[in-house]
């Protein structure tokens, strides 16, 4: 018999219940109100009371009302039919909602159980299998959909059938187990598991080492991210996070992009919904939101929800990569996240860390940066969880809790910058302040010279230090005016302005310009650093800033034509004739 008990005190979304049982941390609860159940999860257990955070809004709860506990955590349904879908941090399915606003206790089917899917066997009959083992898959959306043994099976155990290839339901028996007590256990295509638990039915999870292409230069080039690799994008309001995290959902070289909208104002879900669904995958030539899974909860839903969805949306990543997919998932953004957290610590009057974050805010951000990563499975396939999160900083804050803890886990830092967005330098990502602790990786530095070349991560260390010193001479000219710093200093600012232009800036609305290969990438990085390292005669500082904007300009023009076509070469041409005019023979 389940345990039941009684509403004992509220405080707006944390509520104490007196328990006439056992308990479970993180144990999911109902607590029946004007006949509606309210969806709660215990957050804490202090001896026959439990206090549990409550998904909807309290409104009308009183002192007395009854309370259900399950048994289990909070779950997802994990089978086919979850890409492309709209989900709350609770898994309800959005389309299916009646009306503009969600309506309280109203909870909705995550999946399909009605539609029939093409099913095709991989295991047969007497094949030894054990959690996460491939039993058959169905196409989702042009994807393979593996149906795999559930995750909560422990050991090992053997295939007694599984049925024919043809159309079958998400909840028909596709395959019978027997356990190692001769216990049979019959298979459907879903499966539940507790979000806040990682789920490692894997053999090995290894130090990524792949680079994962974005298309984005000043992400591949300077600081590249791995698959399986952690990355956060901080800055303030209007420094185009939202249009960057687009750049990279669209062109990563990802099979399945999860987007966790959690807290950001409910102007940019919507932005989120009605985009998404609009844009071409420049991959498969269909539509990017066949591929991908949102997570939205915005800043007006109860903080419960919001906290919930970041973890639904990991876990939904990590059985796409079961399946030995390579998965992108974004998070916007982790502080209302973090934010979250604040609350509900403080409601439990637990000590505050500083700026009245939960003491632990730095472990909870590790565990959950930590679930990312690359992995070989118990067959031998490989598949990956790359996560980027973008961090929104009061005021532009890079010192605040949840940026300084976030530092401490993520491997990629790509820090926005408010002056390069005032200036129209976009991607608005600092250079000098950013960075990649993958270039460090001896694992990266095999696999890259493998695919580039050796004097590829020397490049970018040499270009990093011309963008330093360019930015000390553009201080000095500020401090000493033009003609108070020598000739060489003005070519040395210039020579870092043509890997910022060329280089660092991009155009996302630009059909050639907004992705760039890694080929293309590493041909315009050999052309810049050849002019950084030429020598240029000029009579004074008036002709330098003239000559390198032409040299710039043809540059730039190289970048808005398909590569190696005639109308590049013409432009490429002419550039040399341009070095040419003030080479240093």
């Amino acid at each position: 018999m389940s345990t039941q008990g009684k509403v004992k005190g509220i405080i707006a979304n944390l509520v104490t219940v007196e328990a006439d049982g056992p308990v479970a941390q993180n144990e999911i609860c109902y607590l029946q109100t004007r006949g509606t159940d309210l969806m709660a999860e215990v957050i804490k257990v202090n001896g026959a009371n439990a206090f549990v955070q409550v998904f909807e809004s309290t409104r009308g709860l009183k002192i007395g009302d009854s309370v259900r506990f399950t048994g289990h955590m909070l779950e997802v349904t994990l089978g086919p039919g979850i890409l492309s879908k709209n989900y709350d941090g609770l898994q309800n399915d959005l389309d299916k909602m009646d009306g503009v606003f969600l309506k309280r206790g109203d909870y909705t089917n995550p999946l399909d159980d009605e539609k029939l899917w093409d099913f095709k066997p991989l295991a047969k009959a007497g094949d030894e299998v054990e959690a996460a083992s491939w039993l058959g898959e169905v196409n989702e959306n042009g994807k393979p959909h593996r149906i795999m043994v559930p995750f909560v099976f422990e050991g090992k155990y053997t295939v007694k059938s599984v049925v024919e290839a043809g159309e079958y339901k998400i909840n028909d028996t596709i395959a019978v187990l027997v356990d190692a007590d001769g216990k049979e256990h019959n298979v459907t295509m879903v499966q539940k598991w507790p979000v806040k638990k990682a789920i490692t039915a894997y053999r090995e999870k290894p130090r990524p080492f792949k680079l994962l292409e974005t298309g984005v230069r000043t992400i591949d080039t300077i600081n590249p991210i791995v698959e399986g690799g952690t990355g956060f994008i901080p800055g303030p309001f209007g420094t185009g996070k939202t249009v960057l995290q687009h750049a990279i959902s669209k062109q990563a070289e990802a099979d399945i992009v999860v987007i966790a909208a959690c807290g950001e104002r409910a102007n940019e879900v919507v932005e989120i919904f009605t985009e998404f669904p609009e844009l071409d995958d420049p991959h498969t030539g269909r539509k990017l939101m066949e591929r991908t899974i949102i997570v939205a909860n915005t800043s007006n839903m109860p903080v419960a929800a919001r906290e919930a969805s970041v973890y639904t949306a990991m876990t939904l990543s990590e059985y796409y990569r079961s399946m030995g997919l390579k998965v992108l998932m974004m998070a916007d953004s982790t502080s209302r996240w973090a934010q979250a957290l604040r609350e509900m610590s403080n409601r439990l009057e637990e000590l505050p860390g500083q700026d009245a974050f939960p003491m632990d805010l730095s472990a909870v951000i590790a565990n959950f940066y930590a679930r990312a990563g690359f992995v070989y499975l118990n067959n031998g396939e490989s598949g990956s969880v790359t996560f980027i999160g973008t961090v929104s900083p009061a005021g532009g804050n890079l010192k605040e809790p949840v940026t300084e803890s976030t530092k401490k886990v993520a491997r990629c830092f790509y820090a926005l910058q408010q002056s390069r967005a005032d200036g129209k330098r976009y991607p608005a990502i600092n250079p000098i302040e950013s960075y990649s602790k993958y270039l460090e990786y001896p694992e990266f530095e095999e696999y890259i010279a493998k695919r580039i070349g050796d004097k590829w991560i020397a490049s970018i260390n040499e270009l990093k230090t011309i963008l330093l010193r360019g930015q000390e001479v553009s201080e000095q000219i500020n401090i000493l005016g033009d003609d108070g710093v020598p000739v060489e200093y003005h070519i040395r600012f210039w020579k870092s302005e043509v890997i910022d232009f060329v280089i660092l800036q991009q155009d996302a609305f630009d059909k050639v310009d907004m992705n760039t290969p890694l080929e293309r990438q590493e041909y315009m990085l050999n052309k810049v650093m050849g002019i950084c390292h030429t020598d240029f005669q000029f009579e004074s500082f008036t002709e330098v800033g003239s000559y390198f904007k032409r040299v710039i300009n043809n540059l730039r023009q190289m970048n808005y034509s398909e590569f190696e076509t005639d109308e590049f070469k013409k432009f490429e041409e002419e550039l040399n004739q341009i070095i040419n005019e003030r080479k240093v023979a």
